[in-house]
């Protein structure tokens, strides 16, 4: 049995700083095998470095997975390979830079973890996942005991129709992108861990991350603005579920969330 943590997208400092500080004591608190998270953001809310990969890693990141902000930071389509703990969409146009996947190891116990980037509204365009999802699992449960798979979207359809898709196929279908965590977290009927969002980890006295005031300008008088990253209200969100060799769906699928205190 593994005890996996999936996190949020996480945003800018505030939320970088929150995972480095505090993740040692929360892996201990809840005995975590795995500590998965969205990385897509860390990078002042847009894109990642791999500096940044690299402190996350350190501070007891196991894997790290993108969306459509991958390519944000400039000239990290050049550096994505070097970094084997991270993994873009696998379902982007053929010919993209990084792994599509990544195979975790706890004790013997082997995760794979798969994103899919959703086709509706999203930054970069993507091959229909749905299509395709069903041969990338079946390639990896030759080498995993288990599989994650995160569906980065922006509808709420689309996620949960990868969901039902897939109960019964994986350990866990686990929605990102929209920085909200929502209220439906279940074990579907044939035992596949749904989560429509996740939320973030960062800063919740924001929108979405961002500082209110000068998003609520541009929805006043429409003018452009630079949308700062927020530092307030510091929060990561997830969930926490147990997967078991020889079993596809999961044990247990809990929400989390740990609430940063105030000044650390």
């Amino acid at each position: 049995m593994a005890r996996i943590l999936f996190l949020g997208d996480i945003v800018g400092r505030a939320g970088r700083t929150a995972v480095q500080t505090h993740l040692a004591e929360i892996r201990e608190a809840e005995q975590l095998d795995l500590v998965v998270v969205n990385g897509e953001n860390a990078a002042g809310g847009s894109g990642i470095t791999v500096t940044i990969a690299e402190e996350l890693h350190a501070a007891g990141v196991d894997g790290i997975t993108l969306g459509d902000h991958c390519w944000d930071q400039r000239g990290f389509d050049k550096e994505i390979g070097s970094i084997p703990y991270m993994s873009r969409p696998f379902n982007l146009l053929g010919g993209s830079p990084g792994a599509d996947h990544l195979i975790l190891e706890t004790d013997g116990f082997r995760l794979g973890v798969v994103t899919v980037l959703g086709t509706q509204m999203m930054k970069i365009s993507a091959d229909a996942g749905f299509p395709r999802i069903l041969p990338r699992l079946e390639e990896l449960r030759k080498q995993c005991d288990a599989v994650l798979v995160e569906m980065h979207a922006e509808t709420t359809s689309e996620k949960m129709a990868m969901g039902w898709y897939l109960d019964g196929r994986v350990a866990a279908v686990i929605g990102t992108h929209t920085h909200i965590p929502t209220a439906d977290a279940r074990i579907l009927p044939r035992g596949t861990g749904y989560l429509t969002d996740a939320g973030m980890s960062g800063p919740y006295d924001s929108i979405l991350g961002r500082d209110i005031a000068p998003i609520l300008g541009r929805f006043l008088d429409g003018l452009p603005r630079k949308f700062t990253v927020a530092e307030a209200n510091v929060q990561l969100c997830g969930v926490i579920f147990e997967a078991e060799k020889g079993k596809r769906g999961c044990q247990s699928f809990t929400p989390y969330k740990f609430v940063v205190p105030q000044g650390g």
